[in-house]
């Protein structure tokens, strides 16, 4: 995964911190984020750049958190990121705590995927919102795009729609009021599995 995160799927962190960080208005905005299953953290340094949160790099396999550390020191964000060994499906948060909790390229190996959104959601702050998937952000360059499908093969040549249906089913299991599907398709992207993303957000008290 480090090795992805570094050559592979480099190109992608950017395009979607940027486009998380516009969506949401983090830019000037305090407070916590966690990112959940986020690895080597990088997603994490590319939010620390354009925002002013504390991130939380929450995993279950914590051998990526040297690597994680050195990273955001290396990058001047050493004091405003954090770690913790913990299973999505059982978060180690306490209830409304976070301020926004994102996830790139986990939700899909979660063992029980309606638990894990279901913890996701306990853990928000009301009125905060998540934004979980997998591929990529709507303004990633399409020719980048296919450059990197074509690096990953057939293995990414999963069912969108299918995926889609799921996750839908899972909100209104929730009981969310508010939460939207995302599935992005640029200019010229056809073709090009680009993933697919589910936004919700915690109803406010």
């Amino acid at each position: 995964m480090i090795k992805a995160s570094r050559g592979t799927l480099a190109p992608v962190y950017a395009p979607l911190a940027e486009q998380i960080v516009a969506d949401f208005d983090l830019d000037k905005k305090t407070g916590i984020g966690i990112d959940v299953g986020s690895g080597p953290g990088t997603l994490i340094i590319e939010l620390c750049k354009r925002t002013q949160l504390h991130w939380v790099n929450a995993d279950i396999n914590p051998h990526f958190f040297p690597y994680f550390y050195k990273s955001a020191e290396e990058h001047g964000f050493g004091h405003r990121v954090s770690a913790i060994f913990t299973d999505a499906c059982a978060l180690g948060f306490r209830d409304n705590y976070a301020d926004i909790i994102v996830s790139r390229g986990s939700f899909h190996f979660w063992k029980d995927k309606a638990r894990a959104f279901g913890e996701i959601y306990r853990v928000l702050k009301p009125g905060a919102v998540a934004y979980i998937g997998r591929g990529f952000s709507e303004n990633l360059p399409v020719e980048t795009a296919k450059k990197i499908r074509a690096k990953q093969g057939k293995k990414m040549n999963y069912d969108v729609n299918k995926t889609a249906n799921e996750l839908r089913q899972i909100m209104i299991d929730l009981g969310t009021n508010k939460c939207y599907i995302h599935k992005p398709k640029p200019v010229g992207s056809e073709g090009v599995n680009y993933g697919i993303w589910v936004e919700f957000h915690k109803d406010d008290r």
